[in-house]
């Protein structure tokens, strides 16, 4: 498949991931939005109940008092003293008379003063229509003469807006206050009066006074004198409560096809790099092949010559050259069916006693050929005083081999290589260091890969199928060690191998 399709199909799945995940985050903020009207529309139900019920029980007072004989004293004092006998009589009847809600007693009283003097005379109605305009009189003088503090009854407002609370299913902690309309400072605030309204101390209530919810009080006097306010700490606790369980599953389920989309990419880009590099593997095979295959051929042909045949020294020159690109072959194709047991887990480690300076003297020995022939060197540097260790010596001189050929064919001209080696806690550390071409970041953080091989142009000028170091790298597993590498582009690389001195498991 085509780089392009592949990035256009992760194109397309981003943004129909971001286009669900926005929808989602969309509902989840309307849901929020309607259950905060909800909650809103609430409270100021509850508040004008609240404000109904005291202007309620504030007439329901000013009832009692008429009934204690104040109101008529009152009417007394605006000169109604024409009343005589028939009044008080009419104040009793009342009296004796209502049965219904005493609440709207003040309206129950005015309607009684039709019924109490039915005399149609002209000076009878006038007396009754003054009598009533004087009732109304009291009432209102009743209602808006007192302060606003002295018109609420604490205890009662506290029970009324906690019944009033419950009835509409809101159990949540809150706040309330009284405020004066004339001096712009709380009366009343909780469960207690504001004994000081200067103002000086009602910055610490501000927080009531800006939450948003206030009705009026006493609405029907002239100037209402105050505002209930109220204000709920906890209210975006209450408003997402019914929404959080949508909104953890939303995030539970949003992460779930996130990560899988995350690794459904990085697989496919995995993939697509894995196959790129067998198809590289594949190249690679086919041109180190090759080349030994043309040259058997080759030299087949030569010694069947009969001019080749009648020279024995030409005929042992071309069979030597068959035995070593068939050696070469099979080195290579041993090389491949290593790495498959490897990567099984079917191999194990035939653990002995190695000296790890007679393994580098005898790679050394094996590689200052090919470097002699570019001009090269290679030194050594053999510090540790306890180089023998627990391990498997086919194995380990194998790896040391890779990275001397390597660090060899990675310098393109007169390589310098040098292997060192130091004893360190619980072990001995080697490293095979040389002046090549070096790696970048990048490059590091693949080289342990199979298949993967430093890009070094367009020539095929470095051979290999890009699988000795995911070798090493698995050889210095089964030995319980490590191996790192340090590599500047351009000024070569150092490969670290750590061996402990021994290894528990002999099986790996």
């Amino acid at each position: 498949m085509k780089k392009s399709i592949i990035w256009a199909i992760i194109g397309l799945l981003t943004v129909a991931v971001l286009g669900v995940l926005w929808l989602q985050m969309d509902l989840i903020r309307t849901s929020i939005k309607v259950n905060e009207n909800k909650f809103d529309k609430a409270v100021y139900e509850v508040l004008n109940k609240v404000a109904e019920r005291l202007e309620e029980e504030e007439k329901r007072q000013a009832a009692k008092q008429y009934l204690n004989g104040y109101a008529a004293r009152f009417i007394q004092e605006e000169r109604i003293s024409s009343m005589g006998n028939g009044g008080l009589r009419m104040d009793l009847s009342i009296r004796t008379g209502f049965q219904g809600n005493a609440g709207n007693l003040s309206q129950h009283l005015l309607d009684q003063m039709a019924v109490a003097d039915t005399c149609s005379c002209y000076k009878c109605v006038q007396d009754r229509t003054e009598k009533r305009d004087l009732l109304t009189r009291f009432f209102q003088y009743r209602n808006t003469d007192q302060p606003l503090d002295q018109r609420i009854n604490l205890e009662q407002l506290q029970n009324i807006l906690q019944e009033e609370l419950g009835n509409s299913g809101i159990d949540i902690g809150y706040e309330y206050g009284v405020l004066s309309r004339s001096s712009n400072n709380f009366v009343l605030v909780n469960d207690h009066y504001i004994i000081d309204n200067s103002g000086s101390n009602n910055a610490e209530y501000r927080h009531i006074k800006e939450s948003g919810y206030a009705v009026t009080l006493f609405s029907k006097d002239e100037i209402p004198p105050g505002m209930l306010m109220i204000f709920f700490p906890t209210k975006a606790t209450e408003v997402w409560s019914e929404i959080l369980p949508n909104l953890l599953g939303t995030i539970f389920f949003s992460a779930i096809i996130l990560l899988c989309f995350a690794y459904t990419i990085f697989i496919i880009l995995r993939q697509k790099k894995v196959s790129e590099m067998k198809n590289d593997f594949i190249n690679n095979m086919t041109h180190e092949f090759k080349t030994p295959i043309a040259t058997i051929s080759l030299a087949a042909d030569s010694i069947t010559s009969p001019m080749v045949m009648s020279h024995p020294d030409k005929l042992q020159r071309f069979a030597n050259i068959i035995k070593q690109e068939n050696k070469r072959m099979n080195s290579q194709v041993e090389k491949v069916l290593q790495m498959a047991v490897i990567d099984k887990r079917e191999f194990s480690l035939k653990l002995t006693d190695v000296n790890l300076h007679d393994v580098i003297y005898n790679a050394v020995e094996n590689i200052t050929l090919q470097v002699e022939k570019k001009e090269g060197t290679v030194n050594t540097d053999l510090e540790a005083t306890q180089p023998i260790i627990q391990g498997d010596l086919t194995h380990i001189s194998n790896i040391i081999n890779n990275l001397l050929d390597n660090a060899n064919k990675y310098s393109p001209e007169q390589p310098e290589i040098t292997v060192s080696t130091r004893n360190r806690a619980n072990g001995v550390e080697v490293v095979v260091a040389d002046k090549g071409i070096g790696m970048t970041k990048e490059a590091r953080k693949h080289i342990f890969d199979k298949f993967y091989r430093v890009h070094t142009g367009n020539l095929h000028d470095v051979k290999g199928f890009g699988l000795g170091l995911s070798y090493v790298k698995a050889i210095m597993t089964a030995h319980k060690g490590q191996v790192d590498v340090k590599s500047e582009l351009g000024k070569g690389s150092s490969f670290i191998l750590f061996f402990p001195l021994q290894v528990e498991n002999k099986q790996s």
